[in-house]
């Protein structure tokens, strides 16, 4: 057995103290947004750590998205602190209900309040339509040829107080489907009542399962600059939702990349009683 020394003790004491004050400090505004941390070196010798547990330390407030590093800069203080996002899977069986109501009804706040219980007024939407030739694994996804041509919606939805995208990515949909109806191909329709599903409802199609794949991996350095996170300190969580419709067909692959310091992607399993 390993003997614990009296200095351990002390080197946790002095990690938590430069967390916990650190934290209050700017959870408090006295340090106000865009602020610089002091540098390492200064942190080690006031607190009397070692400069792999001042970094560690500050590690934790990237993790809770009170901070953000620059290289060759330092740490600073978040501009704002972004809204939650709490994804849950019963969200398409609630966007399915949806399709059936009157417009009035459907225009009310959509998927993305829900999720963060907010209100529309409370985001910016944008969106952006083009069409890109399929590529393998797309083709192979939706099961057509590879250079199929697909319609690509690129939505870009943030918080009015922050400016910075809840997500990005892309939806794609196959063209020669969706062209059945001229109103799928423009950008102007969006936000659409009722999002894609009722979208797909207007040409006849009905979402019967949606599998969701998730990874997570560190961003690129313009998915870091897009949604606002530390390239070095924070994961984002990819999502790659397929939409399968009752015949069996996937009618749309949507991809996109959530910061994981603010997204929560909470999934329950009801398992049946024993009789």
């Amino acid at each position: 057995m390993l003997a614990v020394t009296s200095e351990e003790p002390q080197q946790r004491y002095r990690y938590e103290r430069l967390v916990d004050e650190l934290r209050e400090q700017i959870t408090s505004g006295v340090l106000a947004p865009d602020t610089a941390l002091p540098s390492e070196a200064k942190l080690e010798k006031e607190y009397g750590l070692s400069r792999t547990s001042v970094r560690s330390a500050l590690r934790v407030l990237r993790d809770m998205g009170l901070v953000r590093s620059e290289k060759g800069r330092g740490t600073f203080v978040r501009a704002a602190q972004r809204r939650v996002v709490r994804r849950v899977p019963e969200r398409y069986q609630w966007e399915k209900n949806r399709v059936l109501l009157p417009e009035y009804e459907r225009r009310g706040d959509g998927a993305t309040e829900r999720d963060t219980g907010q209100t529309f007024n409370q985001f910016v939407f944008r969106a952006h339509y083009d069409t890109v030739e399929a590529p393998a694994d797309l083709a192979q996804v939706f099961g057509v040829p590879e250079g199929t041509k697909l319609l690509r919606r690129r939505y870009l939805t943030s918080d009015r107080d922050v400016e910075i995208p809840l997500g990005i990515g892309a939806s794609y949909l196959v063209y020669d489907i969706v062209k059945e109806n001229p109103d799928l191909l423009d950008a102007n329709k969006e936000p659409w009542p009722g999002g894609t599903q009722h979208q797909l409802s207007t040409i006849g199609i009905e979402i019967d399962r949606i599998i969701d794949e998730l990874s997570a991996r560190p961003p690129t350095p313009e998915e870091a600059e897009a949604l606002g996170v530390d390239a070095q300190g924070t994961s984002v969580f990819i999502l790659r939702k397929i939409s399968i419709d009752t015949t069996d067909r996937v009618v749309e692959v949507a991809d996109v990349a959530m910061p994981g310091d603010t997204t929560r992607l909470v999934y329950t399993a009801k398992l049946q009683r024993w009789k």
